[in-house]
């Protein structure tokens, strides 16, 4: 058994329980240790545009007004014991610069994300402006051609002016041919009407009715 194990080690290449395990093209490799805490940034890119929309308004800065008057009031009238932030109000302008340096980089975010958005919105204007030029060119090209196909159909005014110059042909050449019958009270000479319309029986009963 000794020189069989030998000889398969010697066709792995010296492969052993101790050496690194094959990896699987076919199964996902598990996830990486990370030190840095993760977090979502959609949902901190909402939160940004949620403060962000909230310090744009006139209920923040009505807001903001009301804290800052109540904080200067109560450090200035209240007894000294009880006062937190004496004049200068060097806690109030901390705090202040605190907001404003945080509310910066939160408006920026929302603009970004606005930014984002607007490009993502423009792309797909443009694409659909592409397709509506694009289908409307195609309809031009189709209504031209069924333009063209009717310029060679024969029309109901283009019918009846060809009726009425054969109509004028066919009275030019009745009063052409007999002119010299005679004429009835309408003005029609009688040999036109004998040669237009057949001669009716004779009324009374015809001898093949017997």
């Amino acid at each position: 058994m000794a020189p069989e194990r030998e000889g398969r080690e010697r066709a792995t290449g010296g492969a052993s329980a101790t050496t690194r395990p094959r990896l699987r093209l076919d199964q996902p490799q598990p996830p990486r240790r990370r030190f840095l805490p993760e977090y979502d940034p959609e949902a901190f890119g909402r939160l940004s545009e949620r403060i962000a929309r909230f310090l744009g308004t006139g209920r923040f800065i009505v807001w903001m007004t009301f804290v800052i008057i109540l904080w200067v009031v109560w450090n200035v009238s209240a007894p000294r014991d009880l006062r937190f932030d004496n004049y200068p109000f060097i806690f109030l302008t901390l705090m202040l610069s605190l907001q404003a340096s945080y509310a910066a980089p939160l408006i920026l975010l929302a603009q970004n994300r606005q930014d984002d958005r607007d490009k993502v919105n423009l792309e797909q204007d443009r694409k659909q402006n592409e397709r509506s030029i694009a289908d409307t060119e195609y309809l031009t090209r189709e209504i031209a051609a069924l333009r063209v196909g009717l310029g060679e159909v024969a029309t109901r005014d283009w019918i009846r002016s060809e009726l009425e110059d054969l109509v004028k042909e066919l009275e030019e050449r009745r009063r052409e041919g007999d002119g010299d019958g005679p004429i009835d009270r309408f003005g029609d000479r009688l040999g036109d009407r004998r040669g237009v319309f057949p001669a009716e029986h004779p009324r009374g009963r015809d001898v093949d009715d017997r």
